[in-house]
């Protein structure tokens, strides 16, 4: 069951912003887990090269490459040299992605460019210069990562731009879909809810101003209907499967992981 020997995987955001699993590290180590080949791309040496040491040390196969995947030129370097390694490729996982946050009057032009490039041009160029290279096997499978904050707003905290690449996203992942189901490419896309992940204390707690990591996990918990946060793992197994011959018949839709929240009435 959702095994992958013999598969070739791309996984953008392979590392981790701090120690802990983030999504792609945890996605990479779990694809390789089940016999895939893991080409893991990630704009910083060393957590790249921490995901790839895991992989290896569990006799899994690996390799890192360092690239910013809003570069079309990087993106097309970094797809040619896995296919160049491993030859050939099957699935891609784009799983870059951050938030910034503003509302339509209180962004700048800039951060609001900023978000699309990294939220969703990067999602775009992997596509564009994987695509061909996939289509080569006959098969093949992606999965774009999206948020829960394409689904549900917040009015006390809005980030228009992050939320608009997000939903944006979705649109991709179905236009994608569409286009390359004829040549037996399924794409689909993973929608996560409030994870506990280590962006958690690397990156919210300084851009909330908390002070208190423990009570900003506490109450990210609560807004869970499940009682807690959900975690890389998560993710990674809802990617594994949407990558697996399991979900064959699966393609240009989300599967959403986030412990109920855009079910519960507000």
């Amino acid at each position: 069951m959702l095994r992958l020997d013999g598969r070739v995987a791309i996984v953008t955001g392979a590392g981790s912003a701090g120690p802990g699993w983030g999504n792609g590290k945890a996605t990479a180590v779990l694809l390789a887990r089940q016999g895939a080949r893991v080409f893991a791309i990630d704009n910083r040496e060393e957590a790249v090269a921490e995901t790839v040491g895991i992989i290896r040390d569990e006799g899994g196969e690996a390799t890192g490459h360092v690239a910013d995947v809003t570069s079309s030129s990087e993106v097309f370097a970094a797809v040619s040299a896995c296919v160049a390694l491993l030859g050939g490729l099957d699935i891609l996982v784009n799983n870059v992605g951050g938030s910034h946050p503003g509302g339509a009057e209180s962004l700048s032009e800039e951060d609001w460019e900023r978000q699309i490039d990294f939220n969703l041009r990067s999602a775009f160029l992997c596509c564009k210069h994987a695509l061909p290279e996939i289509r080569r096997r006959g098969r093949g499978a992606i999965v774009n990562l999206s948020s829960i904050a394409a689904l549900r707003m917040s009015a006390d905290r809005p980030h228009i731009a992050y939320s608009a690449a997000k939903y944006g996203i979705l649109a991709l992942t179905r236009s994608v879909a569409m286009e390359q189901a004829p040549h037996g490419i399924r794409c689909n896309t993973v929608v996560p809810g409030l994870m506990h992940t280590p962006l958690v204390e690397h990156r919210l707690v300084r851009q909330l101003g908390a002070n208190d990591a423990g009570a900003l996990i506490a109450k990210r918990n609560a807004q869970v209907p499940l009682g807690k946060m959900g975690d890389a793992w998560d993710i990674a197994h809802a990617v594994l499967f949407m990558v697996s011959d399991e979900a064959k018949h699966i393609t240009g839709t989300e599967l959403v992981v986030d412990g109920g929240i855009s079910a519960r009435m507000p």
